[in-house]
Formats: C-alpha cells, structure tokens, sequence
C-alpha cells in the first residue's frame, strides 16, 4: 500500500500539465515500513529527452537529489513520470528500462481529465499494480 498527500498529487499534475506536450518526470521519497510505502517528498526533475513518449532523468539533478533525501533522513522510493496521451500503466519503454524491482513507478496519465495516477512495480518484464491511498 502508498500513502501519498494529496498536495505531492496535485504537484505532480501542476509539473505535467506544465511540462506538455512532453513527459514530466520526479524522484518519489519517503519512508517504508511493514508492507507501507509512504510518500513523503517528490523533486521535479528535468526530462533531458524533451519527449512526449519516454524520459531520462538529468544526472547532476539526480546526484543533488540523492544528498538532499539522505540529509532528510528519507529514502529515494523511486520516481514519477506522466504519459500526456497515453494510460497509466507501463510502457514497453518505461518495462524495458525499470531496473530495480524493489522501486515504485507511479506514472500520471494526462488522458483524461481529471488525470490517473496509480503506481507499479515491475519485475522481469513484468508490472503489478501497487495499491494507492491518497490523503
């Protein structure tokens, strides 16, 4: 289960509604404890491929982001990115690149309004649904 603030959600939609017609993208922080991912803190990055299909997160923002999460005492749970026209769920792209099993995926899908946001992980080419609460 992730538990997320709807203020972190309503950031993130702010960010993609921004970031059009590309992808935006963000790294997920927070804390996880007994089968409860809590989301504490999202940082806004910038997509370094200017693209409405796929995202690359830029590296020194990434290193800065890692110091900043620690010094906070928090975990990097893992990142966001929104599809502009496509659902909420991933991508050939978005499975191909997923590297740690253990990582959330929360992908927002601008398809519709108002926007979807769900999470995922995803594991030997394979996604799963994570269940979400927003509060």
């Amino acid at each position: 289960m992730i538990k997320i603030p709807e203020t972190l959600v309503e950031q993130m939609i702010r960010q993609a509604n921004e970031e059009l017609p590309n992808e935006c993208c963000g790294i997920l922080a927070g804390k996880a404890a007994e089968g409860i991912i809590e989301i504490v803190e999202i940082y806004p990055m910038t997509n370094i491929d200017h693209s409405p299909e796929h995202f690359s997160l830029d590296p020194k923002e990434q290193l800065e982001v890692y110091k900043s999460v620690r010094e906070r005492g928090l975990k990097v749970l893992g990142n966001y990115h929104s599809h502009p026209a496509t659902p909420s769920r991933p991508s050939r792209e978005d499975i191909r690149l997923a590297f740690d099993p253990a990582a959330v995926y929360m992908i927002l899908s601008l398809m519709t309004n108002p926007p979807v946001l769900k999470a995922f992980h995803i594991e030997n080419g394979d996604y799963r649904e994570i269940p979400m609460q927003v509060i």
